[in-house]
């Protein structure tokens, strides 16, 4: 059976869902059928759908705009509806961009990790539409990673943010139409009247690739599916002072600074029995940023590559390839620093807790093997992963 996003469920059924509504369509080019039409084109062009305004996520409604840039509310030049930003001035949807619409249907590919912002933004627009009555509807899509696996350390509250703004782990193995579910029916305190429409034929032991369906980047640095694979630990590296590839053709596939030696840090981590049993390797890489950290100046590290699928472990190989870095450089290496309106580091706020690292440097100062540094941080997230799995059954919609 072929898999059908919720966007070709709504087509196959001509929107019925949405007749006779005011719409709004929060959405980016990832959101497409199998033709690889987006479904801005397919709700423009629909006859019986009454458009009334866009909703863009970070990046945008046209998904060109680096990390972290703030967007501005524009008009779409073909169809001169309001295109509101929810990367800007707010996360969250004011009274006056939901006046004129009964309706806000989200439509976008996520990735199924707690420190991509789309789902966070879908969390503001549940609390904002119920606050207004405004009825929601997602337009579910697969978990690219597969949604049976559930890995990492769970948020702290106090590490809240919009990269993770409720207690869900690293990798959640949910597609966007549970999390929503989830979210909207244990953390919203004014749910919204909520509609998934859920795929057809997606299975949780599905990868991507069996699902036939085409890939389209749902931001600018995770252009491929590779780049997903490593995503989930490689985004780590964000909270060091080290380059993770932005600026590169390898985002988050790579790690460097101008002080590395490429070779000994290939050869150190080519020798750990932690990488090898978690299906990497690690190959001697120069490059030059032209954006982001160390921008036009020669780095040196290493490229991350995936020897065995079925035994890869991103967070762990990535959190390793971090402490490594942390005890062969303590003269270079550095840690982002403290927020300056909160005081977090943006390392802590990734990894969920400052437990993390604080572990990290009490082991690299003990001199304790990286293995044995990794073995301890990962030692509490079975527990939690276990609570996280049995929380998130009522919400699951899929085998």
């Amino acid at each position: 059976m072929a898999v059908l996003t919720g966007l070709e469920v709504l087509i196959d059924d001509d929107f019925a869902l949405l007749s006779g509504q005011r719409v709004g369509l929060m959405t980016n080019p990832s959101a497409i059928d199998r033709q690889l039409t987006s479904a801005y084109r397919l709700f423009a062009s629909a006859p019986n759908v009454n458009l009334a305004a866009f909703f863009a996520p970070e990046h945008g409604f046209a998904g060109a705009a680096p990390d972290a840039e703030q967007i501005a509310t524009a008009t779409d030049p073909r169809t001169g509806l309001p295109v509101f930003s929810l990367y800007g001035d707010t996360y969250r949807p004011t009274a006056a961009m939901l006046q004129a619409i009964d309706v806000l249907v989200c439509d976008i590919q996520d990735i199924g990790v707690r420190y991509y912002t789309y789902p966070w933004t879908v969390s503001h627009i549940l609390e904002a539409a119920g606050e207004h009555g405004v009825r929601v509807v997602i337009l579910d899509r697969p978990n690219p990673l597969g949604g049976a696996a559930i890995e990492g350390p769970v948020l702290e509250p106090e590490m809240a943010s919009f990269v993770g703004r409720f207690p869900v782990p690293v990798r959640h193995g949910l597609t966007l139409g549970e999390m929503a579910g989830m979210v909207n029916a244990t953390w919203n305190a004014t749910p919204a009247d909520l509609t998934v429409v859920p795929c057809a034929g997606w299975r949780r032991a599905m990868a991507w690739d069996d699902t036939d369906l085409p890939w389209v980047a749902p931001s600018p640095n995770v252009p491929t599916l590779n780049t997903l694979r490593h995503y989930p630990g490689a985004c780590l590296v964000e909270g060091t002072e080290l380059s993770e590839g932005r600026g590169t053709a390898l985002p988050f596939e790579i790690v460097g600074a101008p002080w590395i030696d490429p070779l000994a840090l290939a050869d150190r981590l080519n020798g750990e029995a932690w990488a090898a049993a978690m299906g990497a390797r690690f190959r001697p890489h120069t490059f030059q940023p032209f954006h982001s950290k160390w921008a036009g100046q020669v780095c040196h590290g290493v490229q991350v590559h995936i020897t065995d699928p079925a035994r890869w472990r991103p967070i762990h190989v990535w959190l390793g390839v971090i402490v490594t870095l942390r005890a062969a450089y303590p003269e270079h290496f550095a840690w982002l620093p403290d927020h300056p309106d909160t005081g977090v580091q943006h390392f802590d706020r990734l990894i969920g807790s400052p437990d993390v690292r604080r572990q990290i440097e009490a082991g690299v100062a003990a001199n304790e093997p990286v293995g044995a540094i990794l073995a301890r941080l990962a030692e509490p997230w079975a527990d939690d992963c276990r609570a996280f799995a049995e929380a998130r059954r009522p919400f699951l919609r899929y085998e």
